[in-house]
């Protein structure tokens, strides 16, 4: 007998095609790390540049600054490069739908 295939079926899938919702989780996961990342680097950077410096809080603070400009740039370029990703899909779907 011969196997009927279940397209809705997980084990029918190829392991090459990704899940709908992989691409969102991908964005979201990158955009977070620019986020946190900087942040927590600086926290630790920081605190132990005042500590050896004596001069809480102020390298703290700067620190700080200069993670929240880090992480805006971050986020920013990531940001720039998916919506031309999102609309050179959008356009290769224009074209061919006129065909």
């Amino acid at each position: 007998m011969a196997e009927e295939t279940n397209p809705e079926k997980p084990a029918g899938r190829k392991l090459s095609q990704a899940a709908w919702w992989q691409p969102a989780v991908m964005i979201v996961s990158r955009l977070s790390v620019w986020i946190a990342a900087p942040i927590i680097i600086a926290l630790y950077l920081g605190k132990w540049l005042d500590k050896k410096y004596d001069s809480a809080p102020k390298l703290l603070l700067l620190c700080i600054g200069i993670a929240f400009i880090a992480s805006m740039a971050g986020l920013i370029k990531n940001t720039i490069a998916e919506y031309k990703k999102i609309s050179e899909l959008g356009k290769s779907g224009e074209s061919d739908k006129n065909k």
